[in-house]
């Protein structure tokens, strides 16, 4: 019996002077805690000689579930607070490129000055340089030759017979009321026509000769619808303003539009027309045009869009 005394004693002892070591150790932590519960599973392993068991990994992050440490009553310790990761720093957003500022005309409270109208055209004067082209001008299926749309040098369509035919339907429709009309220049060619404005230019010169003769490539008489009318018995004014106080002119300027023609040239209108008043020179455009320029009083130059008043 005192034998086995003997060999458990030290046994005891050991026991006192490991408890006495963890004494000692938690006071040399600063108190940092005497509940067991505050260490580790290896540390209480350590402490109580118990086995280690690893503990299950919680696959949720300690941000997502843990929520902050609260103080404990009196008495207790505090729980561990966990560090919070700092959040990444957002990169950089490139910086926008702003759109440039519209640019306001100044005085912009003031209201912007009106635009000036559009200065007529004088179709008096020919262009510096005359070249003529290879194809005669047409808009909205009219031809128009005049100063500034001259017509191909080899253009030699011949009388229209569209414009001969509308020209007999006027005449018998003026002799019924006692008036013959006759057609006494129609188609020329540019080679005629060169040697009528060349024998005018020469005798009143080219200025003068230019208000009422075409030079070659720019004449309607080379398109075969330009009709020169006079009335029979009335020769003295072919050819001459005064036939507009004829019976026979006087006709014409009331009915002609009703069989496709136009007094070409009216008077007041050389700016835009190019040509002085001619009361006997009358141009086939057709029954629905030649209507409508008889209804608005406009020239052919006006109707087609290259001329204004």
């Amino acid at each position: 019996m005192a034998q086995r005394y003997q060999k458990k004693a030290p046994k005891k002892r050991s026991v006192y002077i490991w408890s006495t070591v963890v004494v000692v150790l938690i006071a040399a932590a600063g108190g940092a805690g005497i509940w067991l519960g505050v260490y580790t599973a290896q540390e209480q392993a350590v402490l109580t000689g118990r086995a280690v068991t690893e503990p299950e990994e919680d696959e949720t992050s300690p941000l997502e579930h843990e929520a902050p440490a609260v103080p404990e009553e009196d008495g207790q310790e505090p729980e561990p607070v966990l560090e919070k990761e700092e959040p990444a720093e957002p990169e950089p957003e490139e910086p926008a490129v702003p759109e440039p500022p519209v640019q306001e005309p100044a005085g912009t409270d003031e209201p912007a000055p009106a635009e000036e109208p559009e200065q007529p055209v004088d179709r008096r004067a020919y262009p510096a340089e005359i070249i003529l082209p290879d194809e005669p001008t047409v808009i909205n299926g009219i031809l128009l030759a005049n100063k500034q749309h001259p017509l191909p040098a080899d253009y030699a369509p011949g009388e229209s017979a569209e414009a001969r035919a509308a020209f007999e339907k006027m005449a018998a429709a003026a002799a019924e009321e006692g008036i013959q009309l006759v057609a006494f220049s129609t188609f020329r060619t540019f080679e005629r026509q060169q040697e009528l404005y060349e024998g005018y230019a020469a005798k009143d010169g080219q200025a003068a000769a230019d208000r009422y003769s075409a030079r070659p490539g720019h004449s309607e008489h080379q398109t075969g619808l330009a009709f020169d009318i006079g009335e029979a018995g009335q020769e003295q004014h072919w050819a001459s303003a005064t036939f507009a106080d004829t019976p026979g002119g006087k006709w014409l300027a009331e009915n002609a539009h009703r069989f496709g023609f136009i007094l070409r040239y009216p008077a007041g209108e050389e700016k835009t027309t190019g040509y002085m008043y001619e009361a006997w020179h009358f141009r086939y455009v057709g029954k629905e045009a030649a209507e409508a320029i008889h209804e608005q009083g406009v020239t052919l130059e006006e109707y087609l869009g290259v001329g204004s008043k």
